[in-house]
């Protein structure tokens, strides 16, 4: 199983760990883990900054200080910055090419709704008479014959993808189409996105940039 609690991301500036305070028990739980993600990499972390992006509301000033002590004594980061991951469903999720994502690995099936504040990945199907509401991209690795809706909080910007888009209804922000009446089943993989005020299903291309 593929573990996402803690996410190890290099950029310009250094290192990244994004970490989800809610997959953890306490601060302990999460220490160790870090310590054990880290320690696999540990001879390139030597004089790197690390950013820590997190819920600071679960983490004391004191956890903080214990936080950068493991991170300079024990993998020589040269500093540690903290920055604040923001729960609030008001703001307009963007980051539709990475970011927050969830992955799930089951169909979904009739009667259940799944909602998330981000891109969902559903390894499997949505079947007749479910719904997947997510603020970001939707991307079906299966058939996609329920109701999904991305982008639901406002993000015009976010797409639908589908090995099989057989959708009756899909929806991208507040703009909603039906799928056309030739009952004809899609042989391609097809990626639904707005385009001059109306949703357009068009075959995925490898590279072309959505």
């Amino acid at each position: 199983m593929v573990n996402n609690k803690i996410i190890i991301k290099g950029n310009r500036d250094g290192l990244n760990a994004v970490i989800n305070m809610n997959n953890f028990r306490d601060f302990d739980d999460m220490l160790d883990e870090l310590i054990i993600k880290l320690s696999k990499g540990k001879r390139f972390y030597k004089g790197c900054n690390l950013t820590i992006t997190t819920q600071l509301k679960y983490i004391s000033e004191r956890n903080m200080r214990r936080l950068k002590d493991v991170l300079f004594d024990e993998f020589l980061i040269k500093d540690c910055i903290f920055e604040d991951i923001k729960e609030t469903s008001n703001k307009v999720f963007s980051g539709i090419y990475e970011g927050r994502t969830k992955f799930l690995r089951k169909t979904v099936r009739s009667g259940q709704v799944i909602e998330y504040s981000g891109n969902i990945v559903i390894v499997g199907d949505i079947n007749p008479g479910a719904e997947v509401h997510a603020a970001g991209n939707i991307i079906v690795l299966g058939s996609l014959k329920g109701f999904a809706h991305a982008g639901c909080n406002g993000n015009d910007k976010a797409i639908i993808a589908a090995f099989s888009m057989q959708a009756q209804i899909i929806q991208i922000s507040d703009i909603m189409t039906r799928a056309p009446e030739d009952d004809i089943k899609p042989v391609y993989p097809e990626v639904a996105k707005i385009k001059n005020g109306n949703i357009i299903v068009e075959p995925y291309l490898p590279n072309k940039y959505y």
